[in-house]
Parts: structure tokens; C-alpha cells; sequence
């Protein structure tokens, strides 16, 4: 059994949903190799964005989950939050974070992360301007 851990990070994105897929992969592709099976777990170290696993072809998708969010979760002087310091995207942020989560557990076979065909990991950035997010992935299998 072998373990293994990376931490990086991920580049700064402008508010929505972002397929980091390629990203992510790269960055770990040495700890992937010689897998068989095992377990990936991508863990995001901010509050104020999310992880998901979700479409990996239409970028429409992407920012149709950015209109849904938006609008669930709302924004301004009309909205409810009492957290307000930090800017009047932060609440809303911390809401859309805990709708999606912090982290994702992908399964590993022969080396490669087992995503379906459509399936890519995004970043969601929630906040105005969010900067660069760390990530930790750790990688379990034989």
C-alpha cells in the first residue's frame, strides 16, 4: 500500500465554476503512476470556495451553475447575512462552499483517475476575487 501527498495551488480565477481537471492531474501524474487501484482525495483549504465533480465538455454548464448559485444564495443590502466584514460576497461565499464542500474522493484505476466521460473536477470560486486556492491531494492504493 502506498501513500502519497501533494499540496499545491491552484491559479487565481475570477468568480464561477472552473474545470481545474488537467490541473490537477499534472501536478499529481507521478503519484498516479503505478497505481492499480486506490483512492484520490482532493481537499481544498479555503472557505469562501468549493470543489465539485460535474460536466467536462460544455463551458455553458459552468456558468449556468454560477446563475443557479447566484441565485439561490443572494447578494447585496437586501440580504440577510449579519456576516459582513470580510465584504458583502464573503457570506454568500461561505454558503455556496458548504452547498458543494470542501473535498472529492475519485477512485484510481491503472494509474488514471476513474472520471466518467463528462466528468471533470471544478473549482468554484465564490468570491469577487478570491485569489489562488491551495489544494491537498492525497493518493491511497497498490
Amino acid at each position: 500500500m502506498v501513500w502519497k501527498q501533494h499540496e499545491l495551488t491552484l491559479p487565481a480565477f475570477k468568480r464561477g465554476c472552473h474545470l481545474v481537471t488537467s490541473h490537477i492531474v499534472r501536478e499529481v501524474s507521478s503519484s498516479l503512476s503505478g497505481v492499480r487501484v486506490g483512492l484520490a482525495h482532493i481537499f481544498i483549504q479555503h472557505t469562501s470556495a468549493s470543489l465539485t465533480i460535474n460536466e467536462n465538455a460544455d463551458p455553458d454548464v459552468r456558468v449556468d451553475m454560477e446563475t443557479f448559485l447566484n441565485g439561490v444564495v443572494p447578494e447585496g443590502r437586501s440580504a440577510p447575512w449579519v456576516h459582513t466584514d470580510e465584504g458583502p460576497d464573503d457570506m454568500p461565499a461561505h454558503c455556496k462552499a458548504s452547498m458543494f464542500g470542501a473535498s472529492l474522493t475519485i477512485p484510481i484505476k491503472d494509474s488514471r483517475l476513474c472520471l466518467g466521460t463528462w466528468q471533470g473536477i471544478w473549482l468554484c470560486e465564490h468570491r469577487d476575487s478570491g485569489g489562488r486556492r491551495r489544494v491537498v491531494v492525497t493518493i491511497n492504493g497498490e
